[in-house]
C-alpha cells in the first residue's frame, strides 16, 4: 500500500509487508528467518481471528495477571502541580510489576499453537525477561534470556527473580553490553534455531509482524484506559503520557485513541546527560532514518551510518532504536516526542514515591518528569492519563547508590 492510498480511516494500520506509511517498518532479515517470520504472520493472524484464542488470552490476563490494572486519581499529585487533573494506569500492579507480562502472555500462547518447544528472549531492565520466564514456568517451556553485562550488574534483583523462575540467563559481553547487543545475540540465536525456537520480542521493533502483533497484545492498557476514564469523568483524556525506548507501554496505552484527534499523545524519551552529549538514547528527538534490528525507524546512528552507543540511567530505555510505528506518528504529527535527563527522571523517581506512596520504574520516572512540567501549564479542567509502566523495586539499589544512600 502506497502512502498517497492511506486513507484516514486506515492511515495508521500497517500494509501486508508490515510497513507504517509505507516507510517504516518491514523485513530486514537474513533470508534464513523468513519462513519462520512467514510462519508467525499466519499463525497471529488466525489467532486474533479466533474468539477461543481471544477467550483464552483474555481468561489469562483477568485471573493470572490480575486486569484490568486500575487508573488511579493522583489527588496529592494534581493538587501540588495545580493544573490537570492526573490519572496514574497502574501497570505496576499487574502480576511480574510491569506491562510486559501482557505480550510475554500473548506470544506463549502462539508458540503453543506453532509448536515451538523452545523459548529466548532478551531484555534490558529486566521486566520483560521476568514476565518471559514467567510465562515460560506457567505453560512449561524451557527458557534463555539475553541481557547485556551492564544491565545485568544494574538489575540484579530481576536476574535472580529469572533465575528462580528457571529460565537460563546468557550475559552478553559485546558492544555496550546493554539492550541492543542482547537483542543481536538473540537474533543469531534465532537464525541458528529458528525451526524449534520463537524469540519473543519484548517490544514494537523487530521485523514484521512483530510491531504490530506487540502493539494489540499491549493495547490492552489503551482500551481499559478508554473505558475508565470514561466511567470516572463521562469523557476522553485531554492528553496521554507514557515513557519509550523501544515503545511498548506508550503504543499500548496510544493506540486506542490514535483516531481520537482532541488527545495529545506524548512519548517521553530518555536524554540521559544532555541531548548536548553523545550520552543520551533519545532516538526519536535526536535520530535519524535508518535500519536497526530488522525494521526501518528511527535510530541514533553517526554520519557513516553506524549505531550509535546510548546512555540512561534506565536500562529499559537504553536504546538506540524505537518501534517503526512511533517513527510513523512522528512523521504524521499524531504524537509529541519529548526527552528528560537522568537528572530529572532521579528527581521525579523520589517525587512520585513521597506525593503518592508509589515507587515508579526509573523508565516510568521519565514520563512523570515531563508531567512535572506540563500539568501546571493546562487547565484545571483538562484530563492526563500517564502510564505508570513498572515498579521500581529493581531500581530501588541503583538509585540508593545514585543518591549516596548505600
Amino acid at each position: 500500500m502506497a502512502v498517497d492510498t492511506l486513507s484516514a480511516e486506515n492511515l495508521y494500520v500497517a500494509d501486508a509487508q508490515g510497513r507504517f506509511g509505507g516507510e517504516f517498518g518491514g523485513r530486514f532479515v537474513p533470508e534464513t528467518i523468513i519462513p519462520a517470520l512467514d510462519e508467525l504472520t499466519e499463525a497471529y493472524a488466525k489467532a486474533k481471528a479466533d474468539p477461543a484464542f481471544q477467550e483464552e488470552f483474555a481468561y489469562y490476563c483477568k485471573d493470572y495477571v490480575g486486569r484490568p490494572t486500575p487508573l488511579f486519581f493522583a489527588e496529592k499529585m494534581t493538587r501540588e502541580l495545580g493544573g490537570a487533573q492526573i490519572y496514574l494506569k497502574r501497570e505496576d500492579l499487574a502480576h511480574t510489576g510491569a506491562h510486559k507480562i501482557n505480550n510475554a502472555l500473548g506470544q506463549i500462547l502462539l508458540a503453543k499453537r506453532m509448536n515451538k518447544p523452545r523459548i529466548i528472549a532478551e531484555t534490558g531492565a529486566g521486566q520483560h525477561g521476568v514476565a518471559t520466564a514467567t510465562a515460560c514456568a506457567l505453560f512449561g517451556y524451557e527458557c534463555e534470556v539475553y541481557m547485556g553485562e551492564e544491565d545485568v550488574e544494574r538489575q540484579k534483583l530481576n536476574v535472580i527473580r529469572m533465575n528462580l523462575l528457571g529460565a537460563k540467563v546468557i550475559p552478553v559481553s559485546s558492544g555496550t553490553r546493554t539492550l541492543k547487543d542482547a537483542l543481536n545475540e538473540a537474533m543469531r540465536d534465532w537464525v541458528t534455531n529458528v525451526r524449534n525456537t520463537h524469540y519473543i520480542i519484548g517490544t514494537v521493533a523487530g521485523p514484521h509482524p512483530y510491531p504490530t502483533m506487540v502493539r494489540d497484545f499491549q493495547s490492552i492498557i489503551g482500551i481499559e484506559s478508554r473505558q475508565q476514564i470514561q466511567e470516572e469523568t463521562g469523557g476522553l483524556p485531554d492528553v496521554v503520557v507514557a515513557c519509550i525506548g523501544g515503545g511498548s507501554n506508550a503504543m499500548g496505552i496510544f493506540y486506542p485513541f490514535v483516531h481520537d484527534a482532541g488527545v495529545r499523545l506524548i512519548g517521553v524519551e530518555a536524554a540521559g546527560h544532555g541531548l548536548h552529549t553523545e550520552h543520551h538514547a533519545a532516538t526519536l528527538t535526536a535520530g535519524s532514518k535508518g535500519v536497526l534490528h530488522g525494521s526501518a525507524s528511527y535510530v541514533l546512528q553517526d554520519t557513516h551510518g553506524q549505531v550509535r552507543s546510548t546512555h540512561s540511567i534506565s536500562a529499559g530505555l537504553d536504546y538506540p532504536g524505537v518501534g517503526p510505528e512511533h517513527a510513523h506518528f512522528k512523521e504524521q504529527g499524531r504524537a509529541e516526542y519529548v526527552s528528560v535527563t537522568d537528572e530529572e527522571a532521579l528527581d521525579a523517581f523520589q517525587w512520585v514515591a513521597k506525593s503518592e506512596g508509589i515507587i515508579p520504574a526509573l523508565e516510568s520516572s521519565h514520563a512523570f518528569a515531563h508531567v512535572r512540567k506540563l500539568a501546571p501549564t493546562l487547565p484545571k479542567e483538562q484530563k492526563l492519563i500517564v502510564c505508570l509502566s513498572g515498579r521500581g523495586d529493581k531500581d530501588v539499589d541503583q538509585v540508593a547508590r545514585r543518591l549516596g544512600l548505600l
